[in-house]
């Protein structure tokens, strides 16, 4: 990922989750939400934000980012949110909008599956006129079972003359596999790890069976495309009994509302009230701004942040980077001693990079020239040169010394 490509997460979910509701309280977008089903054609993009502490504090400055914020000593870090249309079940088959949905779902790194925690929809979104009167329980497995079905699907056609030659040609099958899965961002470490998981040989492709393929797409779409579960919609009590009976099946899930997400952010911007996203309160600063019925929805949303701690949308999203992707933050400098950029901005970048990202693979991100010129880093807390092969850690501040040219 070089610098400037945003992390990618898909929001996903049969229709009628609320996983619109949630994009545009995570963007700050306005895309249409209806009860109709599939109200949502055409994905919706957009920039939200990770957020962490800034290492502004602790080096006693404040911090001018060039892109994202710094909110009260928060870094609020960009990545990009895709909502894509509502999956139903047999959308592998072409049900729905079926293999269109899959297709925006390509480049996502990590998956929102978000689900209608109320129980008020059936497994095609349709409106049962009561919540409760569908078990959420059963909208964990089907996603699942969809996106490894069409992972199986694009990997199984034509298997047979492709394992064949593999193995005739004598190749190597996770090479020329992952050249084959290289739309899908499939690498050969994916790869590798998907065959371990299944405990497949590599060696002798034309053994595997259909049944194997199949356990090979599921092993694979857990290593490639990881899904966290949003329960949302716990605005509604009912939404909260499910939960605790999700989580007493062993079903690991984050409690939201994205509505009462979306309502803080909107009564923010109007100025009557002070919120931070992902905080657990917030502050009415011009009661005469607010209607009756917002006054309303805010008694409803303190319950909430008293029982889960917060409205569950930015957990949900910090979950899937930091967590889930196992990225971590680390902030160059071109002025060690002053942490500033040639333009003098203080901590002008925090970017995100995964865990073993390496100093020169951190200078490649930034220009292509730096990874080829670079000398030694140099660590802003201890002063001290770090190798071109040293490991970065989180909120690691340096600065990259290149040779001139």
């Amino acid at each position: 990922m070089l610098l400037g490509e945003l992390p990618l997460i898909g929001v996903v979910g049969k229709p009628n989750s609320g996983k619109t509701t949630f994009w545009n309280s995570a963007t700050g977008g306005n895309a249409k939400t209806s009860p109709i089903p599939f109200t949502t054609i055409e994905p919706n993009e957009g920039v939200a934000f990770v957020t962490r502490p800034c290492v502004e504090k602790e080096f006693n400055v404040t911090c001018n980012p060039r892109s994202g914020l710094c909110i009260e000593g928060i870094r609020h870090i960009p990545i990009k949110l895709l909502d894509v249309a509502g999956l139903v079940p047999d959308a592998w088959k072409g049900r729905g909008l079926g293999n269109q949905f899959l297709d925006h779902l390509r480049q996502a790194e990590v998956l929102l599956h978000i689900i209608d925690a109320s129980g008020r929809f059936d497994a095609d979104g349709n409106d049962l006129g009561r919540v409760g009167a569908w078990d959420p329980i059963n909208d964990v497995k089907f996603l699942e079972n969809e996106i490894s079905r069409w992972l199986w699907q694009i990997i199984k056609r034509d298997w047979e003359r492709f394992s064949r030659r593999v193995e005739v040609e004598k190749r190597d099958l996770v090479e020329v596999l992952a050249i084959r899965l290289s739309g899908l961002a499939v690498t050969e470490e994916h790869i590798k790890k998907a065959i371990e998981l299944t405990d497949l040989n590599p060696e002798k492709p034309t053994l595997w069976s259909d049944d194997d393929l199949l356990r090979f797409a599921i092993n694979l779409r857990k290593v490639r495309m990881p899904i966290v579960i949003v329960a949302n919609k716990v605005d509604i009590p009912k939404a909260r009994e499910n939960v605790d009976r999700m989580k007493e099946a062993g079903i690991e899930c984050i409690p939201a509302s994205a509505l009462a997400e979306l309502i803080l952010i909107k009564l923010t911007e109007k100025g009557a009230i002070r919120y931070i996203r992902g905080s657990n309160s917030f502050e009415v600063l011009n009661p005469n701004l607010l209607s009756n019925k917002e006054k309303k929805a805010l008694e409803m949303i303190e319950e909430i942040l008293d029982i889960y701690g917060s409205t569950g949308v930015q957990k949900a999203i910090n979950t899937a980077v930091f967590d889930v992707t196992k990225m971590i933050v680390v902030y160059p400098v071109a002025d060690e001693k002053n942490l500033t950029d040639k333009q003098g901005r203080v901590l002008p970048d925090a970017i995100l990079v995964r865990q073993g990202t390496t100093l020169e693979e951190l200078a490649g991100m930034i220009h292509s020239d730096f990874a080829k010129t670079l000398l030694y880093g140099i660590n802003a807390r201890t002063k001290r040169k770090l190798p071109k092969n040293y490991v970065l850690k989180d909120n690691d501040v340096i600065r990259l010394v290149v040779a001139a040219r």
